[in-house]
């Protein structure tokens, strides 16, 4: 079976890596390695809470800084489109990656860094490939999700049947090897791009995008058996060890009450395929493992090639945990392999999400709270927590100042959006910095804006305005919307200012006076 086309030069570059010494870096400037996985929840790794073996990220966090008010934009595409950009995702006509954007590949590149983009991309193909927006090196998914391990393999009947697009540079790859995975394949393209940027005399940004832990629930053998029958106290009691697990980590505070199950969530006790919904949290925790497992490969390829110390890592996750369900749950198919089609449903998202409310897709915590790792062993204090609010929209402008490189005003001819996020240097400096007056969220009715601690979210399932004052109720369970009608009103006008700068207004009609969300 023919091989993809990238093994031959990893190969190669393996070699060069054992014989050579690195180059001296004459370049200050650090390098940026910014992670990203996939539909992970708040708590699942261990140093926000989890009990899944993490010890790469861990690491990350005792030796760098955790965020605890950490945002994404909860889901998919829309967090993709804005962090790579450091715009707020825009809506209508021209997608979420237009012309008048630039990419953090795109700013970074003219200042003389190497780029390179290896896992999931979903932004699109033609003039939204990433080999077109300013990254050197490209490889993995154009689009969502795919086969751990036959990446073009056809989706099952009841996810519409379509063939997934993979490639190398602007080549696709459409044959693996029987022992092909995607999670292990991203790990090692990027550390051995690592090895290869680390010989010149250059700095470099790497974006590692994973698809785990996305559905389908696809993982190696030997992974899940550390984890099958762990799970077997239900998801119940592991949201209640999570959250015992983060106010000892000093994470949550414990007046924040723990929001219970939602509707569509029953107790454990009564449900009557355990041992199913077991292995489904196993396997879920197995692509967890064994992307922390690729995750220290990349740290050794920074140590080796002596680019450690003056390397920013930072980590996060996409969007809240997934309670997402396609094709229902059918015993039948088995957790796992290849040929099923699983995905690990509301309940698990439920306890992944911890401490939190709802899930991907929502804009209470649950669906837009990231964890978020930074270490940068030449300027971050180890082992520290901020509390101070981020946003993806932060990275483009913080990975622009770190590079010393201009933000464009023009940009292939087009005049370029400014830039919405602020840098979060001073934050790794240790330093206060004055974060964001307003943000703001939405995606498929489910709508949110946050100003200062204050937070008003519509939910579209009750279809009206809460709000939250999240300093005493981070966990969203005491609505004030009665108590501060005037709050409500100002907020949600501020809503929809933003709603019209970004073409997500568009979607709402204006509704009479006195009516719910007027």
């Amino acid at each position: 079976m023919k091989r993809p086309t990238w093994l031959a030069p990893l190969a190669a570059w393996a070699v060069w890596a054992v014989l050579d010494a690195p180059a001296p870096a004459a370049d200050e400037r650090p390098n940026i390695v910014l992670i990203m996985c996939d539909d992970m929840g708040y708590s699942d790794i261990g140093c926000y809470g989890g009990e899944v073996q993490t010890p790469n990220l861990d690491r990350l966090a005792a030796e760098g800084l955790r965020f605890t008010q950490f945002y994404n934009c909860a889901k998919c595409t829309t967090t993709r489109a804005a962090l790579i950009t450091g715009l707020h995702p825009r809506q209508g006509k021209g997608g979420l990656l237009r012309d008048n954007m630039v990419t953090i590949a795109e700013a970074l590149r003219p200042a003389g860094y190497q780029t390179a983009l290896s896992g999931k991309w979903h932004l699109g193909h033609g003039d939204t490939h990433p080999f077109r927006r300013g990254f050197d090196e490209y490889y993995g998914l154009l689009d969502g999700c795919c086969n751990f391990f036959n990446p073009v393999q056809p989706d099952p009947p009841y996810k519409g049947g379509r063939v997934r697009t993979f490639g190398h540079n602007d080549e696709p790859i459409t044959e693996f090897p029987d022992d092909y995975y995607t999670t292990d394949a991203f790990s090692d393209h990027a550390a051995e791009t690592i090895r290869r940027f680390a010989k010149a005399d250059k700095p470099f940004f790497l974006h590692v995008c994973y698809t785990a832990p996305h559905y389908p629930l696809h993982a190696k053998p030997g992974d899940i058996a550390k984890y099958q029958g762990k799970y077997m106290m239900g998801w119940d009691e592991l949201r209640r060890r999570r959250h015992r697990r983060q106010i000892e980590m000093g994470l949550v505070d414990p007046n924040w009450r723990l929001p219970g199950r939602d509707e569509a969530t029953g107790p454990w006790q009564e449900e009557k395929n355990q041992p199913y919904e077991d292995l489904r949290m196993a396997v879920y925790a197995a692509m967890i493992d064994c992307m922390d497992q690729g995750i220290g490969r990349i740290l050794r390829a920074l140590e080796e090639t002596g680019r450690a110390e003056n390397t920013l890592v930072m980590f996060l996750s996409d969007n809240g945990g997934c309670s997402e369900n396609p094709g229902g749950t059918v015993l039948s198919r088995v957790p796992g392999p290849k040929q099923f089609y699983v995905a690990v449903g509301r309940p698990w998202a439920y306890a992944q999400n911890t401490p939190f409310r709802r899930y991907k897709t929502w804009m209470h915590e649950g669906g837009i709270a990231t964890p978020m790792i930074a270490r940068w062993p030449k300027v971050i204090e180890p082992g520290t927590i901020t509390a101070q609010v981020g946003h993806i929209i932060d990275f483009l402008p913080t990975c622009a100042e770190l590079a010393e490189a201009e933000y464009p005003k023009i940009h292939n001819g087009r005049e370029i959006l400014p830039v919405e996020g602020k840098t979060l240097v001073p934050i790794f400096q240790g330093r206060t910095r004055q974060g964001h007056e307003t943000l703001c969220w939405e995606f498929t009715g489910n709508r949110a804006i946050r100003q200062g601690n204050w937070k008003l979210v519509w939910d579209k399932t009750v279809r009206r305005w809460e709000l939250y004052d999240l300093a005493a109720d981070r966990t969203e369970t005491n609505d004030l919307a009665e108590q501060y009608p005037e709050r409500v009103k100002q907020m949600s006008q501020r809503w929809t200012v933003w709603g019209k700068q970004t073409g997500v207004a568009a979607k709402y009609k204006p509704k009479p006076p006195g009516s719910p969300g007027a």
